[in-house]
């Protein structure tokens, strides 16, 4: 009897020991998810939120105009087109030292980014919304799922920096950049 109970324990030991050794492998996804915005840089049409720590009266949504520019209180027009957040962030807290604030702390975060594009051999063509986490598969399926002539092996992304598209090997975690048009094309039978 007690053999047998030593033998369970063990077993219980291995599933648990098991159990803790996929969550690393479920956390690494966790930056897969955020990998669309890290390196990201700012352009006309992103939302933003905005935050000065302690001063609410400064903190809010913004959109950043077309000249590449949020236009926040007290210290007026702030360039944070191709900034990153971290860039964005120092920035404000820049222009808040100069009179305003004595040591700002400053956090931007993205609320809404530029939307992204796919044509090509889906349902259901158009612009869509970008959320942080999309993939290309997530992007595919938003937009009806692939037509029966889609070359499901490689897709053809231009980058809203970019001016050259570029052909990519679709993947489960191809990510999506805001402002992405991404093409699927025809497959060759």
């Amino acid at each position: 009897m007690k053999i047998l109970s030593a033998a369970a324990a063990a077993l219980i030991g291995l599933v648990a020991l098991s159990a803790c050794a996929s969550g690393p492998q479920q956390s690494a996804a966790g930056p897969l998810q955020t990998a669309s915005v890290d390196g990201y840089t700012l352009g006309s049409g992103d939302e933003i939120k905005v935050t000065v720590f302690g001063e609410p009266d400064l903190s809010g949504p913004f959109v950043v105009d077309g000249q590449g520019n949020i236009s926040m209180s007290l210290i007026g027009q702030v360039q944070v087109q191709k900034l990153t957040f971290t860039g964005a962030e120092k920035a404000i807290a820049d222009k808040l030292k100069d009179g305003y604030l004595k040591d700002p702390k400053v956090s931007v975060e993205m609320t809404k980014g530029r939307p992204y594009y796919i044509s090509g051999e889906v349902n259901r063509a158009g612009e869509y919304p970008f959320t942080a986490g999309l993939t290309v598969m997530k992007a595919i399926a938003a937009a009806g799922d692939f037509t029966y002539r889609a070359d499901k092996s490689k897709i053809m992304v231009k980058s809203a920096e970019g001016t050259v598209e570029q052909e990519v090997v679709l993947t489960p975690t191809t990510p999506v950049h805001p402002g992405d048009a991404i093409r699927i094309r025809e497959r060759f039978f």
